[in-house]
């Protein structure tokens, strides 16, 4: 099986440009993503484009990571309703090197590989470039027409937010990348989300038109939930890859929650488990849904490749403690099981408030477990808050010393897969 066969049963393929299998099957091929670093960490939505690049270097091919740290001084415009804030230089610098960091977990850097995989910070080519040399030796080679025909750039400019310059020229400078890469790298292929199709074709139609090479594309489908939300975001914000800001076990978690429709399908994009051994999970899953094995699988696969086995286990052993044995009494576990359950979030409170007695809706607020006050009471009316594994059922219980675990901890549930582990002192 060749990597676009292999991509498109996992479903990892929306849009391919004609010629790209047959290249890849031809020689080895070296082919680049684009990573927008404005943040430090990347997030699970970047997941598909960093297992492009793996299976990429796996068929034997080249890749290259490109951090872009000119084109997020631009913002793209893809997929937005409104312009984004821009970013300082120095903001961005620090985010490409967190972002640097994360890419080289996943991909082979070894120099004596000949597909040993590349970084490149578009940022080091375009300093050097001056705006009436750009606008004359790229500028010219795209028409207005060409760009207005784009949809990320029609429905901006028909909103009524309407498009920047700076934003309207993104997919020009894109296009650069690509031919930078070509005439560079020997660079033959681009790839990303489907939501970038506009400007990967920039690329290709600007190194054909300069240079008459072929160049070639293919992208993936955008992820989604089958619940119509947006696939990684959760109450606390986006799934990060970055363990500080996104726990291990709260990444694994995110994963074993997935729904029965999401898990099928994710199972295939986001592991690298051979297409038999899929069939004969979801073989499994559908004989017994209620033991979970997609779920189970798919969440130990992409924990144990973001985080590695050492974090996953500790996942494993947090998640036993708390929801092995719900009906047993909070007070049944051990100093070690509270304190050693990592990705539980902790925050403290001060003794003095709770010897003197403290209603739960200011506790909750005070902690900051809710955001608000009125929060608090509305998910303790709908049943949604325990502590200590007892659920909260009336806004005017009262947070004594009585209910501390060894005499320091309070175990507080919000939802049904939200803990906090608060320490008085």
């Amino acid at each position: 099986m060749n990597l676009i066969e292999e991509l498109q049963w996992r479903g990892m393929i929306q849009d391919i440009m004609p010629g790209t299998e047959e290249q890849l099957n031809k020689e080895m091929t070296t082919g680049y993503i684009g990573f927008d670093p404005t943040a430090e960490s990347l997030h699970i939505g970047s997941l598909v484009p960093i297992l492009f690049l793996v299976h990429l270097q796996k068929a034997g091919h080249k890749p290259i990571a490109l951090v872009g740290g000119a084109t997020g001084m631009v913002g793209d415009p893809s997929g937005k309703s409104e312009e984004r804030n821009l970013l300082s230089e120095e903001v961005l610098r620090k985010n490409e090197q967190g972002v640097k960091r994360q890419l080289m977990q996943f991909l082979d850097f070894d120099p004596s590989q000949k597909n040993c995989a590349e970084l490149v910070n578009n940022y080091d080519w375009f300093k050097e470039i001056k705006f009436l040399d750009f606008i004359r030796d790229v500028g010219k080679h795209i028409t207005v027409n060409y760009m207005m025909a784009k949809d990320s750039v029609k429905k901006r400019i028909e909103g009524d937010a309407g498009m920047s310059f700076t934003e309207f020229s993104y997919q020009l400078v894109q296009g650069y990348d690509f031919f930078w890469l070509n005439q560079n790298k020997n660079c033959k292929l681009q790839m990303g989300g489907s939501d970038q199709w506009g400007n990967i074709v920039t690329g290709t139609e600007l190194i054909r038109r300069k240079t008459g090479n072929e160049a070639f594309a293919f992208t993936c489908p955008l992820i989604t939930k089958a619940d119509g939300n947006k696939f990684g975001k959760t109450e606390r914000g986006n799934i990060w890859l970055d363990g500080s800001r996104t726990s291990p076990f709260q990444f694994y978690q995110f994963w074993l929650n997935a729904s029965d429709d999401d898990a099928e399908k994710w199972i295939r994009i986001f592991t690298f488990l051979s297409r038999d051994a899929i069939h004969m999970l979801i073989h499994e899953h559908k004989t017994d849904p209620s033991a979970r094995v997609l779920q189970k699988t798919l969440a130990q696969e992409i924990t144990t490749f973001v985080h590695g086995k050492k974090e996953y286990e500790k996942a494993i052993a947090t998640t036993e403690k708390l929801f092995a044995n719900q009906n047993a009494p909070a007070d049944s576990l051990s100093i070690e099981d509270l304190e050693g359950m990592e990705g539980v979030i902790k925050s403290s409170f001060d003794l003095s408030r709770i010897s003197q007695g403290i209603d739960i809706i200011n506790f909750l607020a005070e902690t900051k477990i809710f955001s608000s006050k009125g929060e608090a009471r509305k998910m303790i009316q709908g049943g949604g808050v325990s502590i200590n594994r007892r659920k909260v059922d009336s806004e005017k219980m009262e947070i004594g010393t009585s209910l501390l675990l060894h005499g320091k901890y309070l175990l507080v549930q919000k939802g049904k897969k939200n803990y906090y582990l608060v320490n008085v002192n």
